[in-house]
């Protein structure tokens, strides 16, 4: 099993770091050559991808195997995930599922359908610490089962 993070807009990445290395878990961190940085710890494997819409999420698919745990926001992206039998979780501590991700990917498009008619729409609330320590337990309960 291998943590893959979506790595461009990801608040939780030292979270992550922190207990895959409790873990021993090993965690690759794809993120396009715009956001590289000599912050990523060395027993991380950084895979760097050219900038393009959607060229890290093609590069993440390519990784992907059954029984690793995704970390995105992105729900087209988990959406392709999901069916490679992957566990994907969001920043904030929810973990997408098939039975959830039509619903997201149906509320995603509403929304852009309404901004393009010129209406506005919430953005996402602000990321905390409560939103961060969710995260944390919940990534935490994902590896422990992997464990049991």
């Amino acid at each position: 099993m291998t943590v893959i993070i979506d790595g461009d807009a990801c608040p939780v990445k030292e979270i992550i770091y922190t207990i895959c290395e409790r873990y021993q878990v090993p965690v690759t961190l794809v993120t396009s050559y715009d956001h590289s940085s000599n912050k990523v710890p060395e027993n991380v494997n950084c895979v760097y991808v050219d900038r393009g819409q959607d060229s890290a999420d093609f590069k993440i698919i390519s990784l992907l195997h059954t029984g690793d745990i995704l970390v995105t926001q992105d729900y087209g992206l988990a959406s392709l995930a999901l069916p490679k039998k992957v566990r994907v979780v969001h920043h904030s501590g929810k973990e997408y599922t098939q039975a959830t991700i039509d619903m997201l990917l149906e509320s995603r498009h509403f929304s852009a359908k309404m901004r393009q008619s010129g209406q506005r729409t919430k953005g996402p609330k602000k990321f905390s610490e409560a939103s961060r320590q969710k995260f944390a337990k919940k990534f935490e309960q994902m590896l422990d089962e992997v464990e049991e």
